[in-house]
């Protein structure tokens, strides 16, 4: 995660000091970007422990649709309990807009479903593209989008990367694709086909309009890491890139103690996230099926949310 570092690095030797929505202040820059090899371990910071239980039931809960805190709170998850109404309500925010959204004429629209489908029909198409920023409903959510739309966008694997593929998840096929090594390859494709072994690998870009690098950025980057390998497993792809593009990006005044605490520390070795691969569908997945194994923090880093 030498990238977010870096980042760091960037805001406070080249922002701008501004004030903000929350009276807290700021160090900015305008427009950023990160890109994520997914091949190369789970992109979680390992310079100070993230709540990635949190992560996780986050992550789940938008998939669902839900709005309501309850299922957070049940889970032992507090992060969204700052903007929810005495009921827990927090108005038409990512679950719905990315599960329900209206449109004019009164239909609704399932952007998530749609996107798993159309991957799955034609996973060229450049408008993969789902958004939680609606306008007509800004005013009624508790929390205006900070991590506005993601775009989804594949590439053909060559026969090569499939025959690797093939050689660690399907070996009951493997000497069959070794011993056509000198024949066509379409023949090698029609065995790989056969073999069912993934022919596209998957990325993800996370346009975030406005970034708390301290705080929300290191959740928001694992959140759309695993969403992005989740959305592989289900339409038989393989994880790409994930890219984080970054509009506001700040710092808050009263981090500055904290950035320097973690900035102080040494990188460690990304961890690996393990999805059970029986899971079909994206609406599906438990909390039990996702294990993250090598993670080695630093301790955690407290700080005070701007609200």
């Amino acid at each position: 995660m030498k990238q977010y570092h870096d980042l760091m690095h960037h805001i406070l030797e080249n922002g701008t000091k501004k004030a903000d929505r929350t009276g807290t202040g700021t160090i900015s820059v305008f427009g950023h970007q990160m890109r994520f090899d997914l091949s190369k371990g789970f992109p979680l910071v390992t310079t100070k422990k993230c709540h990635l239980k949190s992560i996780i039931h986050e992550l789940l809960w938008f998939l669902q649709g839900d709005t309501n805190t309850k299922y957070l709170k049940e889970n032992g998850v507090s992060i969204w309990d700052a903007w929810a109404d005495s009921n827990g309500d927090l108005g038409p925010i990512y679950g719905k807009q990315w599960r329900s959204w209206e449109a004019a004429d009164g239909t609704v629209v399932d952007q998530i479903k749609t996107a798993v489908e159309r991957l799955k029909s034609n996973p060229d198409c450049r408008r993969n593209i789902v958004t939680a920023w609606n306008p007509g409903e800004l005013d009624k959510m508790a929390l205006a989008p900070c991590h506005c739309f993601f775009q989804f966008y594949t590439v053909e694997l060559t026969i090569e990367e499939r025959l690797a593929l093939v050689s660690e998840n399907f070996s009951v096929h493997y000497h069959s694709c070794v011993s056509l090594s000198c024949n066509c390859d379409k023949e090698i494709t029609d065995l790989l086909d056969k073999a069912n072994a993934p022919s596209r690998k998957l990325c993800c870009q996370l346009y975030q309009r406005s970034t708390d690098v301290l705080l929300g950025l290191p959740f928001n980057i694992a959140s759309y890491a695993l969403l992005t390998m989740m959305i592989a497993q289900v339409t038989n792809m393989v994880p790409g890139e994930f890219i984080h593009t970054s509009g506001d990006t700040h710092l808050y005044s009263n981090h500055m103690e904290q950035v320097n605490e973690q900035l102080s520390r040494e990188l460690r070795e990304l961890p690996v996230m393990e999805i059970n691969k029986n899971v079909t569908s994206i609406f599906d997945f438990k909390y039990e099926d996702f294990t993250l194994t090598g993670y080695d923090p630093h301790p955690a880093i407290s700080a005070p949310v701007a609200v």
